[in-house]
């Protein structure tokens, strides 16, 4: 059974017959629910998608470079969330998401990204191996990276960093300390110390988070070189734990009394980790965030962050691919939200 066949069979065109796999908002429903049930009837499964990519030379697939493992993208709320967005867009006009990693690409079949109409690169690549081998003529859009001569989507991770630090800072801690994200070119799942070497300001938006910090700690007349550094290397309570160990576990007079977390995995970690230990919080101890992930303002006390809209991210980032919006930079707002971590 063809899609001649049917259309034959059932007195319509084939366009028609098209129209009903394809673009339903072409038809009435009573009229592609009957072409949907004879096709069924009949044992015709819709239009070759092969043939009509090689006819139209688009797949009507877009893919998503995640800088992370597929696992560690799903499991991340954040990234999830921006994965949500995406999904949102492309299902709304008829498109189809693929995933590929870019940490351990290698596993991936050659030419894998080569089906795919438009690319989305979401966060800082490891390496730009596989960014090279995408098809040039494609649309490209990056979220939460800069690639050179591509639109881009971004929130005001600085803007956003200062704005909670000064919040944080209006009750004037004695011992402020920064818990930072893959900020150090070297491994490091601890304390940072002159030895590092942080990541240029272009690689990681870790830094624009640490600039707004610093901004709000000079204003408040902290000497910034002298604000310790702790790092972590992925956003996952496992590997945030020890270091959040290491950080709580000294003499209360010599523990910090503010923590600014440049995630809300970090901060829950050290929230859960203080209430172990009988630190009160806020009292003994202040907490502060970055994201806005929904487990956070669900639980008591209830975490003061800043809230990305990261399913926005996806969806600002899908529209510009699909044509939808200009490509140009785009800049998201945020959103202070104050709870009791750090009233």
């Amino acid at each position: 059974m063809t899609l001649k066949d049917l259309a034959f069979e059932l007195g319509v065109s084939t366009a028609t017959i098209s129209n009903a796999f394809n673009r339903p908002d072409q038809l009435s429903p009573l009229l592609r629910e009957r072409i949907l049930n004879e096709a069924k009837r009949l044992g015709y499964n819709g239009p070759d998608a092969k043939a009509r990519s090689l006819r139209t030379g688009r797949s009507s697939i877009v893919a998503v470079i995640l800088a992370e493992s597929l696992t560690y993208s799903l499991n991340d709320a954040v990234a999830s969330e921006f994965l949500s967005g995406v999904a949102e867009v492309l299902d709304a006009h008829g498109h189809t998401m693929l995933l590929l990693a870019g940490r351990g690409h290698a596993s991936q079949p050659p030419g894998s990204a080569n089906i795919a109409d438009g690319f989305i690169v979401y966060g800082l690549m490891p390496n730009n191996q596989l960014l090279s081998e995408l098809p040039a003529q494609h649309p490209l859009v990056s979220v939460d990276f800069d690639i050179d001569g591509c639109p881009t989507v971004h929130i005001d991770d600085r803007d956003a960093s200062y704005q909670i630090a000064q919040h944080a800072l209006i009750q004037r801690p004695k011992r402020p300390a920064i818990v930072n994200l893959r900020l150090t070119k070297e491994h490091c799942n601890g304390r940072v110390t002159p030895e590092h070497t942080l990541l240029p300001d272009s690689s990681t938006i870790s830094r624009a988070r640490l600039a707004g910090f610093h901004a709000a700690l000079t204003e408040h007349g902290f000497d910034t070189e002298q604000i310790p550094l702790w790092n972590i290397e992925e956003n996952v309570f496992d590997v945030c734990s020890p270091v959040i160990t290491e950080i709580l576990d000294v003499p209360a007079h010599q523990r910090p009394d503010l923590l600014l977390c440049m995630s809300d995995r970090i901060a829950l970690t050290a929230l859960t980790l203080a209430e172990q230990r009988n630190i009160r919080v806020p009292e003994e101890l202040r907490i502060t965030g970055f994201d806005g992930i929904a487990e956070g303002q669900y639980r008591a006390p209830r975490l003061t962050t800043v809230r990305q809209d990261s399913a926005g991210k996806g969806r600002v980032a899908a529209q510009m691919i699909l044509g939808r919006l200009p490509k140009t930079p785009q800049l998201l707002k945020t959103e202070l939200l104050l709870g009791g971590t750090c009233p």
